[in-house]
């Protein structure tokens, strides 16, 4: 059975990271006028309230979103990020917290699809109540993403983004989005694919980006946001990563002045770093 909810993460450090490159993403497929796909393959309920018991718990956005809320002088890309969370705040309280699907279809055209898949029993009601207008534009299915995918690739545009950033609750996780996205660039080779994953002290987690890498991609960009030194147990995690194949070629400019300053602002500590590589044909 799933235990994972993601309510009790909502707008965290890694919320910061993950959203903000969506949204970069969107925004840049949507320059062009030919329609695009968004798959979110884990995408949870859509939307959090900040001071529900599950957000409270550990009340994480506090050093995420909450370091940005009020901060001046934002680089672009991270005041285009707090614009997007502001729209679920009109009156300016940071009370609601947007999931991925949501700050999607916000960036979707007329004529744009968006496909979401989540598991959680509980959190896909919540999903689906959350997009029950959206019409035919908005599908959401309750099942594995991972084997959903294969089903929508390539996406009928031949232009989509697909969104991957499961728990890593087990071990398995980590084998499924390597094979995951080994059969899905056989179907769309073309497509622009992010993957968040998180730094973790764990083996396999250590092992993962040159896991991606070797994948073969010609062209890839690799974030990590690390927001404080591992701790000495080895328990926690002190920051993610996106790793995009494909990604915008724009992307790379973006996150080099954007980082530095998302580590001075959500560093908790010492130990605050980022990196930022890549490999272009």
């Amino acid at each position: 059975m799933l235990s994972y909810r993601h309510a009790f993460h909502a707008g965290n450090h890694a919320d910061v990271l993950k959203h903000l490159i969506l949204i970069q993403i969107a925004q840049y497929l949507g320059e062009k006028p030919a329609p695009f796909w968004i798959i979110d393959t884990h995408a949870g309920a859509g939307r959090y309230a900040l001071d529900s018991a599950p957000a409270e718990k550990l009340a994480e956005y506090r050093d995420g979103i909450g370091r940005l809320w009020h901060a001046k002088n934002l680089p672009p890309a991270a005041a285009d990020y707090v614009d997007f969370v502001r729209l679920l705040n009109p009156d300016g309280q940071l009370r609601h917290y947007p999931g991925s699907p949501w700050l999607a279809s916000q960036l979707l055209r007329a004529g744009d699809r968006l496909r979401l898949f989540e598991r959680h029993s509980s959190d896909v009601k919540l999903l689906q109540a959350c997009f029950s207008d959206a019409g035919r534009q908005v599908m959401v299915t309750a099942g594995d993403g991972f084997a959903g995918l294969k089903a929508l690739l390539p996406p009928p545009p031949r232009r989509g983004l697909t969104l991957i950033d499961p728990s890593y609750e087990t071990r398995d996780d980590y084998a499924q989005v390597i094979s995951s996205l080994q059969d899905a660039l056989k179907r769309f080779p073309t497509g622009i694919y992010a993957l968040w994953h998180p730094l973790l002290q764990k083996p396999e987690a250590l092992k993962l980006p040159a896991r991606l890498k070797a994948l073969g991609a010609a062209n890839w960009l690799h974030a990590t946001l690390q927001v404080s030194a591992p701790a000495r147990d080895g328990f926690g995690m002190h920051g993610s990563g996106m790793f995009i194949i494909n990604p915008p070629w724009t992307l790379k400019k973006t996150l080099r002045e954007t980082l530095p300053v998302l580590s001075t602002l959500l560093a908790q500590g010492d130990g605050a770093a980022f990196t930022l590589e890549g490999e272009a044909s």
